[in-house]
């Protein structure tokens, strides 16, 4: 069985493809697996590193502007599409897969495409509740559409029936558990724990509107807050040490709040927290789902289709969690929110419990199915 796997970009678009390839492999020791990416991607660097062969093509996406550096770059995409299907067709050729499969990025529109002219059983798998352009396109042509979650499925024109699997969340977050993460983190009982960060960069929205809240958290005891401010926030941790943070085991410490850098040990912070707050990427969201977490989510408003905005939309419709647009963040308003959530216990079980429902924790075996299905096919 050999499976050639088309993803880059973004590590959201990346980890979730490694997790499903590397259970195939290890479910499947004789199938043989290649990825396409870009050379100048994150992909270039993480596929190799777990192990997989990896193989290149020049691609990118078309800019929506009329400036005059946007339209060079456009045409250079024009013409990269064209090399591209020719690259697309050449690997197809030489590793002859069973089946081709599409995480998202835009070098999964070439590589479909090309495998579905070539009459290779094809499907792809969505992140966000907003599909991307590519995967827009590529619905219409491919066997089989898998998605994270339902609500993506009215934006698209499906040329088969799609199939909600949900997002593969890492192994050793689904086996943690609360008390035992609690009690590493030195987390009393009947203290509430609150987790925040803006991803592994940083969010300053997020930063400026937590600082006044951890410095006001300090000087009380109400509950616990574990905060990141990102490796681009090394000027918060400036002004933390200013208003009295000292150094601690992972960050710099005041009370009951500890504010790092990174963290590195999410599976431990998220699973011990009661309350979580952060961007609305889909495999933050997975997670936080899969944990049964309550959350205030602030979704970035500069990633492609505002799809982090669908994405907490999700979660808020079902009533598992909260939103606060950055345009309307402030100290005040994440404040109140978070006032809001620990000042009343049954609303905040209740949320969990509407989180925990939306959970798919076998994503990866659902995804793995249906790719070893349609190769077999």
């Amino acid at each position: 069985m050999k499976i050639l796997f088309a993803t880059g970009g973004t590590a959201g678009h990346i980890n979730p493809a490694l997790a499903v390839a590397s259970y195939i492999r290890e479910k499947y020791p004789e199938s043989e697996i290649m990825f396409v990416g870009t050379a100048d991607h994150m992909e270039s660097r993480l596929v190799p590193n777990a192990g997989f062969d990896f193989k290149t093509i020049k691609i990118s996406g078309f800019r929506r502007s009329f400036a005059p550096k946007a339209i060079a770059h456009n045409i250079k995409t024009v013409c990269q599409l064209v090399t591209s299907n020719n690259a697309s067709k050449k690997i197809i050729k030489d590793f002859k897969p069973d089946v081709v499969v599409g995480f998202g990025g835009y070098v999964s529109g070439p590589v479909l495409q090309t495998a579905v002219s070539m009459h290779i059983p094809t499907c792809i798998h969505e992140q966000n509740a907003y599909p991307g352009v590519t995967n827009k396109t590529l619905a219409k042509e491919v066997d089989k559409v898998m998605l994270t979650v339902e609500d993506a499925k009215k934006h698209l024109e499906p040329k088969n029936d799609v199939v909600v699997t949900g997002l593969p969340v890492r192994g050793e977050l689904l086996k943690a558990r609360k008390d035992v993460s609690r009690k590493e983190l030195g987390i009393p009982n009947g203290k509430y724990l609150v987790l925040s960060f803006g991803g592994s960069l940083g969010a300053k929205p997020l930063n400026d509107a937590m600082f006044d809240i951890l410095l006001e958290s300090a000087k009380t005891d109400k509950y616990y807050h574990i905060h990141s401010v990102g490796t681009n926030g090394g000027e918060f941790l400036e002004k933390f040490k200013e208003n009295g943070f000292v150094e601690g085991k992972k960050g710099l410490v005041k009370g009951n709040v500890e504010v790092r850098q990174y963290i590195d040990d999410m599976d431990t912070c998220m699973s011990a927290s009661d309350l979580v707050i952060g961007r609305a990427g889909a495999s933050s969201l997975s997670e936080i789902e899969a944990l049964g977490k309550a959350s205030i989510l602030i979704p970035s408003p500069y990633v492609a289709e505002n799809h982090q905005f669908h994405n907490a939309m999700a979660l808020v419709n079902r009533g598992a969690g909260s939103i606060i647009e950055e345009k309307d963040l402030t100290s005040d308003s994440l404040k109140a929110a978070i006032d809001s959530m620990l000042s009343n216990p049954a609303k905040l079980i209740q949320i969990e419990e509407n989180a925990k429902n939306m959970a798919i924790t076998d994503a990866r075996e659902r995804i793995a199915d249906i790719i070893v299905s349609l190769a077999n096919n």
